[in-house]
């Protein structure tokens, strides 16, 4: 058996919906690898939303979407992700195929700048409103940074309540492994 890495499984599961011509958003635009997995899933046709605090993970993303010519079909913000309702239009609520999150800090950057359990959580409460009925909200969570855990204990113990009849949540993580990444998934049902 060939067990899949976090990165590998959020990607397996994010293509298992999102389509050509979809919509998707990341979170978290970090180095830009999700973006631009998104953009290539989503094609010329679709649209993807990055955020990122960070000015040098809004200009990483950049020049790798444009290193790959997949530019075009992405809009990327210089904001905090719990800001999606300040600056997305409102005829995306509801239409969204993915909402990606890769939380922590950006790898190769400052590791004193990391996701927050209060910020995440009020972005992850928004993402839902935005995804289609079928939708997925991806989070990888790591615990291995200071914080981390924090982080990863509150988006937990967030997504434990909400309600399976309107979101199915799966938690994947390995256990034999000191603070390995997790990936939390939730689909939005009908």
């Amino acid at each position: 058996m060939i067990v899949p890495s976090i990165l590998q499984s959020a990607h397996q599961w994010a293509s298992e919906v999102l389509t050509p011509g979809g919509a998707a958003i990341d979170a978290t635009t970090g180095n830009g690898h999700d973006t631009l997995f998104l953009a290539r899933q989503v094609g010329p046709d679709g649209h993807v939303f990055g955020f990122d605090i960070q000015e040098q993970a809004i200009q990483n993303t950049r020049r790798r979407l444009l290193a790959e010519n997949a530019h075009r079909q992405v809009t990327l913000f210089q904001k905090s992700h719990d800001q999606m309702y300040e600056v997305l239009p409102e005829e995306l609520l509801g239409k969204v195929q993915v909402v990606m999150f890769n939380l922590g800090y950006l790898p190769h950057g400052d590791k004193t700048i990391i996701t927050r359990p209060d910020t995440t959580v009020r972005a992850m409460q928004q993402a839902l409103r935005f995804l289609t009925s079928g939708g997925l909200l991806i989070a990888a969570l790591y615990t291995g940074h200071p914080g981390g855990k924090e982080e990863a204990g509150s988006v937990i113990a967030w997504a434990s309540g909400l309600s399976p009849r309107s979101f199915q949540v799966m938690w994947q993580q390995m256990v034999n492994r000191d603070r390995s990444p997790s990936l939390l998934m939730i689909e939005k049902r009908s």
